[in-house]
């Protein structure tokens, strides 16, 4: 059998086994079972896209990591989902909402999740602080434990790339 092949094999047993217990898990935290789901099954995805190499010492442990990160990814994506519909919100009230409007804002959205989603890591965390929590650059820094250029340096990198998206640059 193939290294892949047998990959795949852990991989069938490991959702066979942990999948339903990870999306009981879940469940509580999401406040909703069909999340809860989702967010399983990425977990899972994500380990598909994990290169191959020894077994897990402890599923449960990893696979609980993985989740919690994307959980903690979905509860931002969600914040930044609601910032950018109140600033449309806003904007709206002096402007008529249009079937192009939507359209428009939707494109912009699911755009900036794209960008947020390429950010690295300590940029994507960064850019998130800043911008939607209105941390300062010195928080920041000691939240994540990095120096303040690095956060100068993350923010950067997610600005140019927002204004590339919007066409900015």
């Amino acid at each position: 059998m193939s290294t892949a092949a047998r990959d795949m094999a852990r991989i069938d047993r490991l959702y066979a086994s942990h999948w339903l217990w990870l999306r009981d898990w879940l469940s509580p935290q999401t406040r909703c079972r069909t999340r809860a789901e989702d967010l399983a099954q990425d977990t899972f995805c994500r380990l598909l896209e994990r290169s191959p190499g020894e077994p897990l010492r402890d599923a449960r442990s990893y696979l609980a990591k993985v989740a919690r990160r994307l959980l903690i990814d979905d509860v931002r994506r969600g914040k930044v989902e609601r910032a950018i519909m109140a600033a449309i919100a806003e904007e709206d009230l002096v402007n008529a909402v249009t079937p192009e409007r939507i359209v428009m804002a939707t494109q912009m959205l699911t755009a900036l999740m794209r960008v947020l989603d390429g950010l690295s890591q300590p940029a994507r965390d960064t850019f998130i602080l800043r911008r939607i929590e209105g941390l300062e650059q010195h928080e920041i820094a000691e939240r994540l434990g990095i120096s303040i250029s690095s956060v100068r340096r993350y923010t950067a990198q997610a600005y140019v790339q927002c204004h590339a998206v919007a066409g900015l640059d």
